[in-house]
């Protein structure tokens, strides 16, 4: 069998869900994964982006990753999505990029791909669970497979106890609070794991 095709799908502006991203493609890759690391494109104005120095730092840290495409959403077996949350929801970077899926989904090239998430806010009640719930829902809708890690590892409850994926709280220096390094990489592998059980079924 080949090896499972993972894509890390990421929206950051201060740079934390690009951290998580990594994190995931240090574990997928851990469990034997093919990995692509890419980004959703930005559709705020410059100037928002120049007034903001971690914003603008971030963002020419992240120049040279690529782009996701719907070619991307395709060629993956599997999706991790790393978002942070805005308002008890998906930012709309993301949310716009979704929007254009619809041809794959219409054409059924969304059926199966097994997906999961991870989010950060700055305080534990800011939203994280609302917005992977409602990230899910849009993915109910392509037929994909939600992989969460529940509580399937012990690290889940040292990084908060999120079952329906790993979220971390970052402080005003943007720093994060909790350490999610190690929820981050098991959840990594087990959307690796079950996008094998997938890929299995219907060879």
């Amino acid at each position: 069998m080949t090896n499972v095709k993972l894509a890390i799908i990421y929206y950051s502006s201060g740079g934390t869900n690009y951290q998580l991203a990594q994190w995931a493609e240090e574990g997928a890759r851990e469990a034997g994964a093919d990995v692509k690391v890419i980004k959703v494109p930005e559709t705020a104005p410059q100037e928002a982006i120049e007034s903001n120095p971690v914003w603008k730092e971030h963002s020419i840290e992240a120049a040279c990753i690529p782009e996701v495409t719907l070619g991307d959403l395709e060629w993956a077996d599997a999706i991790i999505f790393s978002v942070p949350t805005r308002f008890g929801n998906m930012p709309s970077q993301l949310k716009s990029f979704l929007d254009t899926t619809g041809g794959l989904w219409f054409n059924g090239k969304l059926v199966n791909k097994v997906v999961s998430a991870m989010t950060s806010a700055q305080n534990p009640h800011g939203g994280q669970e609302a917005t992977l719930l409602s990230l899910y829902t849009t993915m109910y809708h392509w037929g994909a497979i939600v992989a969460t890690p529940g509580y399937t590892d012990p690290v889940t409850f040292g990084a908060g106890g999120n079952p329906y994926g790993t979220s971390v709280t970052v402080d005003q220096n943007g720093k994060m609070i909790e350490d999610v390094k190690a929820a981050v990489k098991h959840q990594a592998k087990r959307t690796v794991t079950v996008a094998e059980w997938v890929k299995k079924a219907n060879q």
